[in-house]
């Protein structure tokens, strides 16, 4: 079992023993295949309902409003768009609404046989549908319009009405589209005809079910050919909706009956709260290299393209990459293991075909590719550990009024859990934060902006890097009494002045962190208004553990909420979050993206506060967070991403489009018009030069692909503006003393002064 947030013993053993009571219930012998297994899923119904009533912090009762809550979050997971169902087939399922908590206690699939099927129907006759509507020139000139706000809007009372749903709905697409391709031409000096001449191009491709153009290889198109009329781009538009359909509905046929059933699980174990949910087997060995950061294979990313395998990236130092035979674009046709018989996997599922081509450290994979430049080669790789270097903690230098100072990036708070002795987030931010005193900086900002979490061991020793001892944070299991994570390493490897960047998406791990270091005034946390909102604990449970005699294959895995954490203040950061010290505007500030936000999420609440000492040696913490404030509101470029924000908070709200094109120009040409007034903000550019440590100046002279990515980053902190202020946060953060011991004598007169 593995633990998400924390990994604790204690409560490990607590919760293995409830199970394990009543092992016995799960002692079956299942045949396996291929085919729908009743005995199975029922199974995995029961274990985990069992598991989830003895394990979770606090369970939900099994009632008719829990019922209710699972149909709803079901047939809305199954139907989204609301272009499936008709009303008459909603009607059908509604007689369940009540039921499911009987359904699920007497391991009874009824409800969901009904729904699979039904929904395995209807998308086989929608396949027909838009092919029948692609298949003739729509008419634009026809004032109508389409509502984008599914969740509102009812079903389709009947065929004829579905596909006129369906109609619109593509209408749309092909209409955003054919504006973006005679937006293109005109630009390039081709304009078909003067009625064109003020066409836009659509900026809200978020909104729309997107048909995706390719604008260069268009814009090719256009530079090498004759202008094109308007009925041949309009005939386009619908090739090109079509392919896209025709892949969604590839891929939707590669799903098989135990994918569905895993979406009805999770609408069961969702009720409970918002964390708890069942990973398949192939979703927990995705969670497991997510955690690590690292795999056993040939270190390539695929891509399904039709009913074809793309390699569509090479993992930097992995197997593939060192082999300098495979690169993006080939298409695999087959795969061996070693000199055995290849398999052919055209039209193969794109998950099997990974699975085909992974396995352990040392083998042999041979796979026939189809080489960019069409010729067929068979190409043999010995799969190795493959890390990804985007998992991982990285760092850069950046020299700011004569001082030296860190960005340490941390996109996750990982861990191996398999491997004591693997890379972890504790680990490696200590080794960034050695590296970074010895390049002699002055100052240090943490980026956990966009940073979900992790494992809190890893949390408890980074907090541990800032403070001489004390506390990190307090939790709380169902019935027992709190338990006070600490750090006891009297050591402190950093005792300058310290910055932890947020956002809205800093979650879980990272909110644990900015909370302590706040607490202890150690640090000025700057970012967002709040942060997430997750402050519960999760433990992932492997379920094959609790199988007897049972040969039905991997059962996948659990993870279910069995604590919540709190501030070593006493606080929960559970809905509330972490307030930043200096609040910067956020362009996605006014959107409802956080815990609070989420159906069915844990309660606030507080504890008593853990017994700790402030740090005292922020001589000048008040003054920079004020200086920041007085900063962030005279300036225009923050004013200007406020003013971003409350629009595309309005736009939002925005539903309706019309699919005339004359008025579609016109919508689409004011909201055009109003975003030139933000370009400002995608062309900001500040004067730092970001650079690389020497040790990674090593690395990337010996590896272009790394040496790319580290360019790109530096980059974009070179556009950041909530980075450039983070560092004059750190600029007010100096003071004399720290000055004095660590700054070079020659920098010491120019800059004690800012103390």
């Amino acid at each position: 079992m593995n633990t998400i947030i924390c990994f604790m013993k204690k409560n490990y053993k607590i919760l293995l023993a409830i199970v394990f009571l009543s092992i016995t219930l799960f002692a079956f012998k299942i045949k396996s295949s291929c085919e729908p297994n009743p005995d199975k899923d029922k199974l995995l119904l029961e274990l985990l309902t069992f598991v989830i009533e003895k394990g979770h912090y606090n369970p939900a009762t099994i009632d008719d409003t829990f019922s209710k809550g699972v149909y709803k979050d079901y047939i809305q997971a199954l139907d989204p768009s609301k272009r499936f169902f008709l009303q008459s087939d909603i009607d059908e399922f509604s007689k369940f609404e009540t039921e499911l908590d009987d359904q699920i206690s007497n391991r009874d699939l009824t409800f969901f046989s009904l729904t699979y099927d039904r929904l395995m129907k209807r998308m086989e006759e929608s396949k027909a549908v838009y092919k029948k509507i692609l298949s003739t020139p729509f008419d634009y000139s026809i004032d109508e319009s389409f509502d984008t706000d599914y969740e509102k809007a009812p079903y389709a009372k009947n065929e004829v009405e579905l596909t006129d749903r369906w109609r619109k709905q593509i209408k749309l697409s092909t209409l955003s589209s054919l504006t973006d391709r005679l937006k293109l031409q005109e630009t390039k000096g081709t304009v078909v005809d003067k009625a064109d001449e003020s066409l836009d191009v659509l900026h809200q491709g978020e909104k729309l079910d997107n048909v995706s153009l390719d604008k260069t290889k268009e814009k090719g198109q256009v530079e090498n050919s004759k202008p094109k009329t308007f009925d041949e781009l309009e005939k386009e538009t619908r090739e090109s909706t079509l392919k896209s359909l025709d892949e969604y509905f590839g891929f939707m046929s590669d799903l098989e009956r135990d994918d569905w059933f895993s979406v009805y699980i999770n609408s069961i174990t969702a009720r409970f709260d918002p964390h708890t949910n069942y990973f398949a087997p192939e979703e927990k060995e995705r969670f497991d290299v997510s955690m690590s950061g690292k795999l056993e294979g040939i270190g390539a990313r695929l891509q399904k393209k039709n009913d074809f395998t793309e390699i569509s990236e090479l993992i930097s130092g992995g197997p593939a990459w060192r082999g300098k035979q495979l690169e993006a674009g080939d298409v695999i046709l087959k795969v061996a293991q070693g000199n055995a018989t290849a398999v052919d996997v055209v039209g193969m599922r794109l998950d099997d075909v990974v699975k085909k081509i992974k396995g352990p450290k040392g083998t042999e994979v041979r796979l026939t590719v189809k080489k960019v430049d069409g010729t067929i080669k068979v190409i043999s790789i010995i799969r190795d550990i493959v890390e990804i270097e985007e998992t991982y903690a990285k760092s850069s230098v950046v020299t700011k009024n004569g001082l030296k100072y860190g960005v340490i990036y941390l996109p996750k708070f990982y861990i191996d859990f398999e491997n004591k002795d693997g890379r972890d987030a504790g680990k490696d931010i200590a080794l960034e934060v050695d590296r970074l005193k010895k390049a002699g900086v002055s100052g240090i900002v943490l980026d956990v902006r966009d940073d979900g979490g992790g494992s809190l061991s890893t949390v408890v020793d980074i907090a541990g890097l800032f403070i001489e001892e004390g506390p990190i944070v307090q939790i709380k299991s169902a019935g027992r009494k709190k338990e006070v994570l600490y750090d006891r390493d009297k050591k402190i490897e950093w005792d300058g002045p310290l910055v932890i960047m947020v956002n809205s998406f800093s979650a879980s791990a990272s909110e644990i962190l900015a909370a302590a270091i706040q607490d202890y005034k150690r640090g000025v946390i700057i970012g967002s208004k709040q942060t997430y909102g997750k402050g519960t604990v999760q433990n992932v449970i492997d379920l094959n553990q609790f199988v007897r005699n049972s040969d039905v294959g991997d059962l996948g895995a659990l993870k279910t909420t069995t604590q919540k954490f709190y501030r070593i203040n006493g606080g929960s950061t559970q809905l509330d979050g972490v307030s930043s010290d200096v609040v910067m505007p956020d362009r996605y500030a006014y959107l409802k993206m956080g815990e609070r936000d989420v159906d069915n999420a844990m309660p606030w609440d507080k504890i008593d506060p853990a017994d700790y000492r402030v740090w005292d040696k922020n001589t000048n913490f008040n003054k920079a967070i004020l200086n920041s404030r007085n900063r962030i509101n005279t300036n225009s470029q923050f004013q200007l991403i406020e003013e971003n924000a409350k629009w595309i908070d309005a736009r939002s709200k925005e539903n309706t489009y019309s699919l005339n094109i004359d008025k579609f120009k016109m919508a689409q040409k004011a909201i055009e018009d109003k975003a030139k007034k933000f370009k400002p903000l995608s062309e900001y550019k500040n004067t730092l030069q970001f650079s690389s440590l020497p040790y990674e100046v090593e690395q990337t002279s010996k590896d272009s692909v790394l040496k790319e990515k580290r360019e790109r980053w530096h980059e974009g902190l070179s556009k950041d503006i909530y980075v450039e202020e983070a560092l004059n946060v750190l600029d007010d953060l100096q003071s004399k003393e720290f000055l004095k011991k660590n700054v070079p004598a020659k920098l010491k007169k120019e800059n004690v002064a800012k103390s």
